[in-house]
């Protein structure tokens, strides 16, 4: 070996990388290794590598820090101290899969007369396992090394049968995010996703699977590291998840049928969104508008994402009672398009079943929006009626005025909605027109799926 290479070099961190890296260089140099947890320096110890105290392996001429990430820092801020104990100078190294971070944490700590090499080992256990160490690439930036001394360690790390690829810590990390950041993230996903093998996987599918394989081997800190921790995942993570929010949109089409639009909306039969879904749909009598019924908003814009519905209708905000919370949720889910929103004026009936005795209704049941619209003369009028909203597709009036009708309800419940809603499910209308204000308007949105035009 060259004069310029150390003659004691210390590693820190025993983890799988660690032993591994102390097994390459344990004999070329005399190495002294340490890690804090006990566990680690007994598993190296089992595969017999040389264990030294803290002080022995920063006393060394060389240390390389093989950390976790996020660790990286605060390691390098509780070895200070020591290093000032130990005088002298000496060359540390780290190999973290980000640079940039641990350029900047040198730049931060870095004793005066210390040099510094950053490198990335392209390689861990499990693919050296796999073909061996020969072949495998580091990347290497002599950020603070003198000319003699980097050229001496690439040409060890040469001598080892890596492949050596000089490059600044800035180019590394912005190359790193679109290859390693991406493979570790679709790697983390199809694992989440449960991505297991079958009797019928293809070559490229096995790859795939070897890939999972791969990165869920590494700690979790790790990947959260890999992806927090270089300044250019987070791009590279938007620019993924565009993309395959693009597939998704492009599998999916804009009309269902060719002869029909299919138009999904909040409430059921009879119900103000189906008013304001007609009113839209008439501007345009040309097209032949199929209406399903699904009550909530949540199920209008799942059924949007999902194909089952070409456009999708539901209330967002009222005159009197404003933003309508059921709609706020469910938009923070989905991915959709606001192609238009419009109002409609809205008036409110109080309606009981038709063989009723309204002496006995105790309930009013409608959705919370028609409550707070309603809200002075209701407790004006009918202060005796217990005030409630259902749950799942009872939150809408329409449905509870459906399950009046069919008996399937208790008599002692009433609802509110248009008169029309009352005629389709044969109630009877106690008193009409008990929105608080009269020029009481709601405003839809016309969704559709986003990239349908």
């Amino acid at each position: 070996m060259t004069s310029a290479l150390p003659a004691t070099v210390g590693v820190v961190g025993l983890g799988r990388f660690g032993r591994l890296w102390v097994s390459m260089l344990r004999d070329d140099f005399t190495l002294r290794a340490f890690d804090s947890d006990p566990g680690q320096r007994d598993e190296a110890a089992r595969q017999g590598l040389p264990i030294s105290s803290l002080a022995e392996t920063l006393a060394s001429d060389a240390v390389f820090y093989c950390v976790p990430i996020s660790a990286f820092e605060t390691t390098i801020k509780e070895h200070l101290a020591l290093f000032h104990e130990l005088g002298g100078s000496r060359t540390l190294i780290d190999v973290l899969s980000v640079k940039r971070h641990a350029r900047d944490v040198f730049q931060r700590h870095l004793p005066a007369g210390y040099q510094a090499l950053l490198t990335h080992p392209l390689f861990g256990p499990d693919s050296v396992a796999a073909s061996g160490l020969p072949g495998q690439t580091i990347v290497i930036d002599g950020y603070r090394m003198a000319p003699e001394t980097l050229h001496a360690w690439s040409a060890y790390f040469e001598s080892k049968g890596l492949v050596v690829v000089p490059m600044s810590a800035d180019e590394h990390d912005r190359l790193a995010a679109e290859s390693q950041g991406v493979t570790h993230f679709i790697g983390r996903t199809l694992e989440r996703f449960g991505f297991t093998p079958t009797p019928i996987d293809t070559l490229g599918t096995r790859r795939l699977q070897d890939v999972t394989s791969q990165v869920s081997n590494d700690t979790w800190q790790l990947f959260v590291d890999l992806q927090t921790l270089n300044p250019h995942t987070k791009s590279m993570r938007l620019r993924l998840s565009e993309a395959q929010d693009s597939v998704f949109d492009l599998l999916l089409p804009n009309r269902l049928h060719a002869d029909r639009m299919v138009v999904g909306i909040q409430g059921g039969r009879g119900s103000f969104n189906e008013d304001a879904a007609r009113y839209y749909m008439s501007r345009t009598p040309d097209v032949p508008c199929e209406i399903v019924y699904l009550h909530t908003t949540e199920r209008v814009l799942r059924a949007l994402h999902e194909g089952e519905v070409d456009r999708g209708v539901f209330a967002i905000h009222n005159s009197v009672g404003g933003m309508v919370g059921e709609s706020v949720t469910a938009m923070a889910r989905y991915r959709f398009a606001i192609v238009e929103e419009f109002a409609i004026k809205i008036s409110h009936a109080l309606m009981i079943a038709g063989g009723a005795d309204f002496a006995k209704v105790d309930t009013v049941m409608a959705h919370p929006q028609v409550l707070r619209q309603c809200r002075t003369n209701l407790e004006k009028k009918y202060a005796n009626l217990r005030q409630t909203s259902g749950e799942g597709d009872l939150i809408d009036q329409a449905k509870v005025a459906e399950l009046l009708g069919s008996g399937e309800l208790d008599a002692s419940v009433a609802t509110m909605g248009s008169r029309m809603l009352a005629e389709l499910n044969g109630l009877r209308v106690v008193e009409d027109n008990l929105q608080d204000l009269d020029e009481n308007f709601t405003s839809f949105l016309w969704v559709e799926r986003p990239g349908q035009r």
